[in-house]
Protein backbone atom coordinates (compact mmCIF):
# COMPACT_ATOMS: atom_id res chain seq x y z
CA UNK A 1 0.00 0.00 0.00
CA UNK A 2 1.53 3.22 -0.78
CA UNK A 3 1.48 6.15 1.74
CA UNK A 4 1.15 9.65 0.16
CA UNK A 5 2.20 12.75 1.86
CA UNK A 6 0.54 16.14 1.85
CA UNK A 7 2.67 18.73 1.79
CA UNK A 8 2.65 21.22 4.69
CA UNK A 9 0.89 24.72 3.80
CA UNK A 10 4.37 26.43 4.54
CA UNK A 11 6.15 24.55 1.47
CA UNK A 12 3.02 25.16 -0.90
CA UNK A 13 3.60 28.78 -0.01
CA UNK A 14 7.10 28.27 -0.13
CA UNK A 15 7.04 26.09 -3.40
CA UNK A 16 4.81 28.76 -5.04
CA UNK A 17 7.05 31.73 -3.48
CA UNK A 18 10.09 30.17 -5.28
CA UNK A 19 8.37 29.78 -8.23
CA UNK A 20 7.95 33.71 -8.71
CA UNK A 21 11.82 34.06 -7.61
CA UNK A 22 13.99 32.17 -9.83
CA UNK A 23 16.40 34.56 -10.71
CA UNK A 24 19.52 34.56 -8.46
CA UNK A 25 19.73 38.28 -8.49
CA UNK A 26 16.03 38.63 -7.68
CA UNK A 27 16.71 36.32 -4.54
CA UNK A 28 19.81 38.26 -3.79
CA UNK A 29 17.70 41.34 -3.55
CA UNK A 30 14.58 40.40 -1.90
CA UNK A 31 17.40 38.61 1.04
CA UNK A 32 18.28 42.09 1.75
CA UNK A 33 15.41 44.36 0.86
CA UNK A 34 12.21 41.44 2.61
CA UNK A 35 13.64 42.29 5.65
CA UNK A 36 14.15 46.15 5.15
CA UNK A 37 10.48 46.43 4.06
CA UNK A 38 9.37 44.34 7.55
CA UNK A 39 11.42 46.37 9.45
CA UNK A 40 10.32 49.71 7.58
CA UNK A 41 6.87 48.74 8.34
CA UNK A 42 7.50 47.85 12.35
CA UNK A 43 8.84 51.12 12.47
CA UNK A 44 6.24 53.48 11.08
CA UNK A 45 3.79 51.41 12.85
CA UNK A 46 5.85 52.41 15.72
CA UNK A 47 5.18 55.74 15.63
CA UNK A 48 1.50 55.72 15.15
CA UNK A 49 0.26 57.21 17.97
CA UNK A 50 -1.92 55.45 20.85
CA UNK A 51 -5.35 55.96 21.13
CA UNK A 52 -5.27 55.07 24.70
CA UNK A 53 -2.92 57.35 26.66
CA UNK A 54 -1.65 54.54 29.50
CA UNK A 55 0.01 53.03 25.95
CA UNK A 56 2.75 53.83 25.00
CA UNK A 57 4.21 54.39 20.91
CA UNK A 58 4.51 51.34 19.54
CA UNK A 59 1.81 49.35 20.91
CA UNK A 60 0.22 49.29 17.21
CA UNK A 61 3.41 47.22 15.89
CA UNK A 62 3.33 45.18 19.14
CA UNK A 63 0.00 44.20 18.23
CA UNK A 64 1.12 43.67 14.03
CA UNK A 65 4.18 42.03 15.16
CA UNK A 66 1.80 39.39 17.19
CA UNK A 67 -0.42 39.20 15.22
CA UNK A 68 2.13 38.30 12.36
CA UNK A 69 4.16 35.84 14.55
CA UNK A 70 0.59 33.66 15.23
CA UNK A 71 0.31 33.33 11.47
CA UNK A 72 4.28 31.96 11.43
CA UNK A 73 3.94 29.91 14.33
CA UNK A 74 0.83 28.17 13.02
CA UNK A 75 2.72 27.09 9.51
CA UNK A 76 6.03 26.25 11.29
CA UNK A 77 7.29 26.29 14.87
CA UNK A 78 10.70 26.64 14.03
CA UNK A 79 9.98 29.48 11.56
CA UNK A 80 7.61 31.08 14.56
CA UNK A 81 10.83 31.10 16.95
CA UNK A 82 12.88 32.85 14.14
CA UNK A 83 10.48 35.56 13.34
CA UNK A 84 9.60 35.65 17.08
CA UNK A 85 13.36 36.48 17.52
CA UNK A 86 13.74 39.08 14.20
CA UNK A 87 10.32 40.92 15.73
CA UNK A 88 12.25 41.26 19.26
CA UNK A 89 15.20 42.72 17.54
CA UNK A 90 12.95 44.69 15.32
CA UNK A 91 11.39 46.06 18.01
CA UNK A 92 14.28 46.67 20.20
CA UNK A 93 15.89 48.74 17.01
CA UNK A 94 12.80 51.21 16.99
CA UNK A 95 13.16 51.57 20.65
CA UNK A 96 16.62 52.83 20.35
CA UNK A 97 15.70 55.00 17.50
CA UNK A 98 12.95 56.68 18.81
CA UNK A 99 14.92 57.22 21.82
CA UNK A 100 18.26 58.78 19.95
CA UNK A 101 16.88 60.73 16.54
CA UNK A 102 13.18 60.89 17.86
CA UNK A 103 9.80 59.86 16.72
CA UNK A 104 9.74 61.83 13.71
CA UNK A 105 13.17 60.90 12.07
CA UNK A 106 12.27 57.29 12.97
CA UNK A 107 9.24 57.71 10.80
CA UNK A 108 10.95 59.29 7.99
CA UNK A 109 13.64 56.94 8.07
CA UNK A 110 10.90 53.84 7.80
CA UNK A 111 9.72 55.56 4.92
CA UNK A 112 12.86 55.87 3.26
CA UNK A 113 13.49 52.28 3.61
CA UNK A 114 9.98 51.11 2.62
CA UNK A 115 10.67 53.05 -0.56
CA UNK A 116 13.73 52.21 -1.38
CA UNK A 117 13.44 48.38 -0.38
CA UNK A 118 10.27 48.36 -2.53
CA UNK A 119 12.06 49.62 -5.88
CA UNK A 120 14.81 47.21 -5.51
CA UNK A 121 12.42 44.33 -4.99
CA UNK A 122 10.74 45.47 -8.41
CA UNK A 123 14.26 45.81 -9.94
CA UNK A 124 14.47 42.35 -8.88
CA UNK A 125 11.19 41.29 -10.27
CA UNK A 126 12.13 43.20 -14.00
CA UNK A 127 15.26 41.19 -13.89
CA UNK A 128 13.35 37.90 -12.81
CA UNK A 129 10.07 38.56 -15.90
CA UNK A 130 7.82 38.26 -13.24
CA UNK A 131 5.47 40.05 -11.12
CA UNK A 132 6.11 39.88 -7.56
CA UNK A 133 3.65 36.89 -5.77
CA UNK A 134 1.07 39.55 -4.17
CA UNK A 135 -0.41 40.52 -7.06
CA UNK A 136 -2.12 37.57 -7.07
CA UNK A 137 -2.40 36.84 -2.91
CA UNK A 138 -1.73 39.16 -0.44
CA UNK A 139 -1.03 36.27 1.94
CA UNK A 140 2.68 36.25 0.31
CA UNK A 141 3.32 39.53 1.75
CA UNK A 142 3.83 37.42 4.86
CA UNK A 143 5.83 34.64 3.20
CA UNK A 144 8.25 36.66 1.87
CA UNK A 145 9.73 37.25 5.69
CA UNK A 146 9.35 33.23 5.88
CA UNK A 147 10.46 32.38 2.77
CA UNK A 148 14.11 34.69 3.42
CA UNK A 149 13.93 33.11 6.75
CA UNK A 150 14.06 29.88 5.47
CA UNK A 151 16.68 30.28 3.40
CA UNK A 152 18.88 31.38 6.53
CA UNK A 153 17.77 28.14 8.13
CA UNK A 154 18.82 26.30 5.44
CA UNK A 155 22.02 27.67 4.83
CA UNK A 156 22.86 26.97 8.99
CA UNK A 157 21.11 23.14 8.35
CA UNK A 158 18.24 23.96 10.32
CA UNK A 159 15.20 22.45 9.46
CA UNK A 160 11.95 25.05 9.58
Amino acid sequence: MATTTVARPIDRYFASYSDDHRNVLNQRIHVLAVPAILWSVIAMLWCLPPLITWFQYGIWAAFAMFSAWCFYNRLSRPLGLGMLALFFVSGCLCRLLEAEIGLRALLWLGIGVFVVAWVAQFIGHKFEGRKPSFLTDLTYLLIGPAWVMAKLYRRLGWRY
